[in-house]
């Protein structure tokens, strides 16, 4: 009982934590300021779930879509509006080599190196952003997850008591500094948390902004609506420069 009440007590205590870590959007996005939409976006992460998502839902768009992937043929995808980049995120050279003629970068950045300390995520993201300043290229658009910052304990109880602090702290902590990273960045940046994800259809309908997410029970949603709402973003101004859950 013991073990269990002291067990209890770190998990809250982190979702405090990761709640004050994480950023935390104070007033919304200035919804009538003009945005273009972008053609050519850079997606980085191309070749996780969120990001094959990405690919495939750009490309179905008509965008033209340059995709940064450690191992290029990973991606399976073929068509003649996509290029493959080989590169890695924390090679900022790499990222450079990608980043020319670039309208928008979408991240779905993500690995699963969940137990020990990591700052893939974060110094990654440092990078993207470097490399976006050196191409005068503003506009970014980055997956998180819901449960941290303004959201922490929205994933539900399951989450917020075992998953989070039993298999990603690690990878949590370095998503609240990935958050700050691009909240002190000059970009025209948005931060879009999901709910746990799954490969389901897409739904096309989905709670968006603060109200995403359970305190309770755990809050899903579809890679593939995630990948529509971070493409519907880029030509909106509703959520620039604040950070918004997706959530069914």
């Amino acid at each position: 009982m013991t073990i269990l009440l002291i067990f209890l007590v770190y998990a809250a205590a982190l979702s405090l934590a990761l709640g004050r870590a994480g950023h935390h959007s104070r007033v919304s996005g200035p919804r009538d300021a003009a945005m273009t939409q972008a053609e050519r976006i850079l997606i980085i992460g191309a070749t996780g779930g969120t990001g094959r998502a990405l690919v495939a839902a750009a490309l179905e768009r008509g965008l033209h879509v340059t995709a940064l992937a450690r191992n290029p043929s990973d991606l399976r995808i073929d068509n003649p509006r996509l290029r493959v980049v080989q590169g890695d995120v924390l090679d900022l050279q790499s990222i450079e080599k990608a980043m020319p003629g670039q309208q928008a970068v979408l991240s779905a950045l993500g690995h699963k190196r969940f137990f020990y300390p990591t700052r893939i995520l974060s110094e990654g993201t440092r990078n993207i952003l470097a490399a976006m300043d050196g191409q005068g290229v503003k506009r970014i658009l980055c997956e998180t997850s819901l449960g941290i910052g303004d959201s922490a304990g929205r994933m539900g109880l399951y989450y917020t008591f075992f998953v989070i602090p039993v298999i990603l702290p690690l990878y949590f902590w370095d998503k609240t500094r990935q958050e700050r990273i691009i909240a002190e960045s000059d970009a025209e940046w948005t931060i879009v948390r999901p709910a746990a994800l799954n490969n389901a259809k897409p739904r096309g309908q989905y709670y968006h902004g603060r109200i995403a997410g359970n305190f309770l029970t755990t809050a899903r949603i579809s890679r593939a609506d995630v990948a529509r709402f971070m493409l519907d973003q880029l030509s909106s101004p509703e959520y620039l420069r604040t950070a918004c859950g997706v959530s069914w």
